[in-house]
This record gives C-alpha cells, structure tokens and sequence, in this order.
C-alpha cells in the first residue's frame, strides 16, 4: 500500500512528518499510517503542477488522450487488487468493487480519453469580411476534493475529463480512504503521465481542502460532498474568484406509483438506498408509495431488507459491508432515535448487529415510516442504509412531497403510464431522474444537482466544458482598414 503523499512523480512525505491511521471498517485495524499533508505540501503540489502546465497543455490531445488510454488499460490488468483495496478501505463488498467500482473507474479514463481530441470549438456567424471562432482552453491548475464514499471512482469522475481538456490536478483524497486514490497516481505514472500534471496530497479537510479553495495558485476548484463544506469553499474562493464545481448533498425521492411492476419496483428500490450501504448522496433515500400499493410494497420490501446479507467485505457473499467509519455510524443511527422522537415508526433494522460484526461499522438495513414528509428523516441526508417510507394519494401530492426539499440531486418512479412518466421526470426539481430504475451512470452522462445539491455537471461533454474556458477569436479576413479610420 502506497501511504505517503504523490507531489511532483514522487512519493514523498508531508513537510511536517505527521501521518494519519487509515482503518479497516471491518474490525477498525489500522491498514497503514498515511502522510497527512498540510499547507505547506499544497503549496508545494501547486507549484509543481504550475511547471507541468505550459508543457501538459499544449501536448497533441491525442497524445494526452493515448496516455488516459493506456491507464484505462493498466487499471483493467490491476483489476484485483484495486477492488480488494478499495474493499479493505471503505467497506465496500467486492462484488461490488470488482463489478461497479473498478470497471466504471477505467471505463471513464477510457471515455475520456477517447474524447481528448474531439473537443472543439465552434465558427460563429458574424458581420461580412470577419472570421469569428472560439478556443476551448484549459483553466490552468485545478483543485480537486472528494470524498471517501467512492474513492476510486471519484479520481475518475474528476480527474479524466480535467486532465483530457489539459489541466494540471492538486487532488485531495479523503484522509478516511486515501489508498485507492495513491494507487492510482502510481499507475498514472506508469502510464507515462509527467511529472507534476497529477498530485495526490490526503489531508484533513479544515486544513488541506481550505487551502486548497483558497489558494491563489489555483484555477479551480472541484468538490464533492457535504452541503455546508460546499458552502465554505464557495466563500474560501472568492479571493482570486476561481471557478467552483459543487456535486453535494441530496434527499432522492424515489416514488412508487400504483401501476407500477411491484417486483422491479421493490428489487431497484432496495438497490437505491442500501447499494455501498446508502453512502450516495444519489441514495433513494425517501421512498414514496401510493397508498393503494404501499401495504403490497412494504410486505416485500421489508424481507428483502432483512435479507441482505451483511459481512466481510472481502467474502465474496458478502452483499453489505460496513460503513467506512464509527463516526458516521453513530451518525446514521442517531437518526433511528431522531425517526422515534417524531412519532416514526421503525419498521426493519435500526441498529448495529451481534457477534463478530460488532466489532466493525456495521448498520442494520433500516426502514423507517415518517408521521410527516415535513420530518427531519425526511429532509435530512442520513447518508446510511437508512430509508424513509412516506405514502402519497396522488401524482399531485406524489410532487408537492417529492420536491418538498432543498435539495435536487436524483430521483427516480417506476411507472408503467407512458405519459406520466415523462410529465414527472420534467416536474421534478432535480439534475437526474431514473425511469422504472435507479442509480445508473455512464461517463457520456452529465451527473449533478440543482438547489442545495450544487451545480456543475461531472462526465459527459459538459464535464469538459466545466474544465476550460471560451476564448472568441476574431479575424479580418479582408485585410482592410475599419472605416472609421479611414482618411
């Protein structure tokens, strides 16, 4: 396991020696003592991506493009043992890792790679004897942090489309789970990424990630996570009024209509919320029933809950890990007592289970049914395998709840009225919406919120557009003197 900061082409310790315990979700073991940057190793990272950037951006995009290619490729060759050190680190089961996580981390170096020198400008019309055109130009050095729910995934997600558009990357991985992040910067190397166009520097987030949106050196600033840190980096950037992405929190209504096909219904509902053990902030996290199908829903929904098999993330039968730290445990099992305070009522779980397990991080699928969609189970992200059953009496009601929040991530309804379908994916206040299923993402996708959810858009073409910045270009094409110099 790579534990030191990558600054530079190297791996080098922090500036002040001090270092950090990563844990085993699993048993709380300590996995390895990371280098726990500070300010100084920002700096540091900054003015090495500051040399790398003249070089890096002017390369042929198709060259930057062969080298995120050629990563794609070596992340597939290296398949094994990123999803055991993804799975170690965060608690995520490796079916899932090996399926989801590692796939879809090349798939998306592999995307954008591929699309390096397909990004153009375009020639605009404009008044007789003028040329007028624009350039796609990089921003420059970029501030990237993410947080430990999807470590690995997330160096992709921010890195490729940033890094094709031919940007230099001061990353902050999560302290909580950085060593998928520094295994990555390690193959990037292999892959033939020069020196300093990549710096992995893991730190505490007060520290590392404010100066990170503060820093004058830096271009732009990418975060993902909590609602009120998105806030601050918003306030920490006004100095050089660097360019700010936010994907933060949300709330997913995932809605369940009373034509809809129970049995994909109840499966992709399970998936919405207890998939990474509800640590997405894509979760479907409020389950909204029709009344008429809700008592059918619950009577399957509730066992299938109680059914997942919970366990090692490393055994291969394991279908829900740990969450990835005691902290958030308690976090999201406060929420059980907050649900009882309101007059909820508990239907499945709400507590961490016996034997070996209790020695981990482990929560219990919970299904909770609030008095009220006004209840804070209800608008707060629990950020667990914890969710919320509401009911509604009609598409009228089914909106007025669902968009009853502050935030506007994803949400999805499973329906079979055509019609209905389209009208409410159009109604609902969010930046993705999920038809007759949940959770899906492509890197030719845009991902990302609206309100309190942020705004900026990862992957896709507009993930590019969200790394440079329009320069109009104008050219007299008839060489002559503008009339109003004429003598």
């Amino acid at each position: 396991m790579r534990h030191q900061l990558f600054i530079d082409g190297r791996f080098v310790d922090a500036e002040s020696g001090e270092t950090l315990a990563t844990l085993n979700p699993h048993d709380n073991a300590t996995l390895a003592d990371v280098a726990l940057a500070g300010k100084a190793d920002v700096d540091r990272a900054v003015a090495a991506a500051q040399r790398a950037f003249p070089a890096w951006s002017r390369m042929a995009a198709a060259d930057r493009g062969r080298i995120l290619l050629k990563l794609a490729d070596l992340i597939d060759a290296h398949t094994e043992e990123l999803a055991q050190l993804e799975s170690l680190d965060t608690g995520h089961p490796i079916r899932d890792t090996r399926r989801l996580d590692v796939p879809r981390t090349a798939g998306c170096f592999r995307y954008f790679g591929g699309m390096a020198d397909k990004f153009q400008g375009e020639t605009i019309p404009v008044e007789a004897g003028f040329l007028n055109y624009t350039l796609r130009e990089p921003v420059g050095v970029v501030g990237q942090i993410v947080p430990w729910n999807f470590p690995l995934m997330f160096t992709s997600w921010k890195m490729a489309p940033a890094l094709a558009a031919g940007n230099c990357i001061v990353m902050k991985p999560s302290e909580i789970t950085p060593l998928s992040s520094l295994r990555i910067a390690e193959l990037m190397a292999e892959a033939g990424l020069p020196p300093g166009v990549v710096n992995m520097v893991p730190g505490l987030g007060h520290v590392v990630g404010q100066h990170i949106a503060e820093h004058p050196g830096i271009a732009k600033v990418a975060f993902t996570g909590s609602t009120a840190t998105g806030r601050r980096i918003v306030q920490a950037s006004a100095g050089n009024l660097k360019k700010v992405q936010l994907e933060l929190g949300g709330k997913g209504a995932n809605i369940v209509f009373d034509d809809a096909f129970l049995p994909a219904a109840v499966h992709g509902s399970a998936f919405a919320i207890f998939h990474n053990q509800g640590q997405a902030c894509i979760a479907g996290s409020r389950l909204m029933l029709h009344e008429k199908i809700a008592d059918a829903f619950l009577e399957k929904f509730i066992p299938l809950a109680q059914s997942i098999r919970l366990g090692n993330p490393l055994d291969d039968a394991t279908e829900m890990g740990p969450l990835t730290s005691a902290l958030h445990r308690e976090r999201v099992l406060n929420y059980v007592e907050i649900a009882k305070g309101e007059g909820g009522e508990l239907l499945a779980g709400g507590k961490s289970p016996s034997g070996e397990l209790a020695h981990g991080c482990y929560v219990e699928p919970t299904v909770v049914r609030a008095k009220s969609w006004r209840d804070r189970v209800a608008q707060e992200e629990v950020f667990g395998p914890f969710v919320t059953v509401l009911t509604f009496k009609d598409d009228e009601e089914a909106m007025q709840i669902a968009n009853g929040t502050d935030y506007g991530l994803g949400s999805g309804l499973w329906t079979r009225d055509l019609q209905r379908a389209h009208k409410v994916a159009r109604e609902l206040h969010a930046g993705m919406v999920w038809i007759n299923s949940y959770k899906r993402v492509n890197p030719g996708s845009p991902f990302g919120g609206v309100g309190q959810s942020g705004y900026g858009r990862e992957m896709g073409f507009d993930a590019m557009r969200e790394y440079t910045q329009v320069k109009s270009v104008w050219v007299n094409v008839d060489a002559q003197v503008p009339p109003h110099f004429v003598r």
